[in-house]
């Protein structure tokens, strides 16, 4: 099984673009305390995220611009629309497991691996960050509101 390891988190690869014609892009997303992507953000694909164990906590942003927090735990769905302005982390104090499904799966994919492949080779700068968010349809929005 191949994993991906962006920051502190690892992602297990269960189902590549490849496998499924490009449908989707599943993985088991590992995520310790304190960890998760530091700003909001957007892209095409919609997401469904199961958490297996621990807790994660959903920012998301309404198109009313009202951003609310949400935590999940072990055994709840959580949904997201495409295009919907939002961020994942782990507020908790104990590591958290999700299966998490992107469709379609080609703008996470290759972001996924673009961001390892950056955080593999060196210690990244803001503007290599933003260059391969952009470069993979994924736009940094900032930080988490409120």
């Amino acid at each position: 099984m191949e994993t991906l390891r962006v920051g502190t988190e690892e992602a297990d690869i269960l189902a590549t673009c490849a496998e499924t014609g490009g449908d989707l892009f599943a993985v088991e997303l590992r995520m310790p305390p304190g960890g998760g992507p530091p700003v909001m953000h957007r892209h095409a694909p919609s997401e469904v995220y199961r958490v297996l164990s621990g807790q994660l906590t959903f920012h998301v942003t309404g198109a009313d611009g009202v951003t609310t927090r949400r935590t999940a735990s072990a055994g709840e769905t959580v949904a997201l629309a495409g295009n919907t302005p939002h961020t994942i982390r782990n507020e908790s104090s104990e590591p958290a497991v999700a299966f998490c499904v992107h469709a379609p799966g080609a703008v996470m994919e290759g972001f996924s691996r673009a961001a390892a492949a950056l955080a593999e080779s060196e210690t990244p700068s803001i503007e290599d960050v933003l260059e391969v968010a952009a470069a993979n349809g994924v736009e940094l929005l900032g930080p988490i509101p409120g």
